[in-house]
C-alpha cells in the first residue's frame, strides 16, 4: 500500500478527535507531501536539524510537533520551527525554551513528556518530580501547557502497555479538572496505538505504520 492508502485506512479507524501525527523521521519531503495530501494536519519529527532542512522544501501547510528529546543548544531553532513541542522534561530546557519563546515574542506550546516506567534509556520526568516540573511551566510566561506524552516500552507482549497507559490516562484527567489548554494525552506509537486509544489517548504518534520501515542511505532521507 502507498503512504496515502496507510494513512486514509489508518485514519478511518480512529474518531475524529483523536490526533493522528505523522512521524517523518528518515523519510523525505516527497512522503511527507503524500501523507499531507492524504489529510495528514499533524507532522512529528524527532530531529531538530532534519526537520529544519525538510521544512523549508515542504510548501503545504502542516502543525509540527517535536516528539523527539530537546538538546538546549537546539531550543532556539526549536521554538522558530515546532508548533507543539511534547518532549520538555526538565525545570532547565523549560527555562530555556520559555527564553528563547520570548526572544520570538512568541508562546509555545509544550507537553510534558513523563518516564512512567522509569527506563533509564528514555528521557521523561519521572512521576514523583513531576508537580515541580508542571509548577514551574506555569510560571514561565512564555510557555503554555497543553498536556503530557509517554513512550511506553517495547514489551515482547503489547498488551503489557495497557496498564501504563490506563496510569497515565489517570493523572491525565485528575490534572486536566482545574487546569485551563489541558487538552492533549500523546500516547500511542505504531505497535500500540490501538492500545493506547482504547485508554484514552488523543494524539497517536504513527511512523512505520504510513511510512514503512525507516532507512538512510548515504545520509540522504528515504525517497521512495
Amino acid at each position: 500500500m502507498s503512504v496515502a492508502e496507510n494513512f486514509r485506512a489508518i485514519r478511518a479507524k480512529l474518531n475524529d478527535k483523536i490526533i493522528l501525527v505523522a512521524v517523518t523521521k528518515n523519510h523525505g519531503v516527497e512522503l511527507m507531501r503524500e501523507a499531507i495530501d492524504a489529510g495528514a494536519k499533524n507532522i512529528g519529527e524527532n530531529r531538530v536539524q532534519e526537520a529544519a532542512e525538510k521544512f523549508q522544501n515542504l510548501n503545504r501547510e502542516v502543525t509540527r510537533h517535536l516528539i523527539g528529546h530537546l538538546q538546549t543548544n537546539k531550543v532556539k531553532q526549536a521554538v522558530k520551527l515546532f508548533d507543539l513541542i511534547e518532549s520538555v522534561d526538565s525545570q532547565h530546557l523549560a527555562a530555556a525554551l520559555d527564553k528563547a519563546a520570548a526572544q520570538f515574542g512568541k508562546v509555545q506550546d509544550v507537553l510534558i513528556q513523563v518516564n512512567l516506567a522509569r527506563e533509564v534509556q528514555k528521557s521523561g520526568v519521572l512521576p514523583e518530580d513531576l508537580d515541580a516540573l508542571i509548577n514551574f511551566v506555569d510560571d514561565a510566561k512564555n510557555l503554555r501547557l497543553r498536556g503530557l506524552m509517554m513512550i511506553a516500552p517495547n514489551f515482547s507482549e503489547v498488551e503489557q502497555c495497557r496498564p501504563l497507559f490506563r496510569q497515565m490516562r489517570k493523572l491525565f484527567d485528575e490534572l486536566k479538572t482545574s487546569r485551563k489548554d489541558f487538552d492533549f494525552l500523546s500516547m500511542g506509537m505504531t505497535h500500540d496505538y490501538e492500545i493506547a486509544v482504547e485508554e484514552g489517548a488523543n494524539v497517536v504518534r504513527l511512523g512505520t505504520a504510513i511510512f514503512g520501515e525507516r532507512s538512510l542511505t548515504n545520509g540522504n532521507y528515504r525517497q521512495v
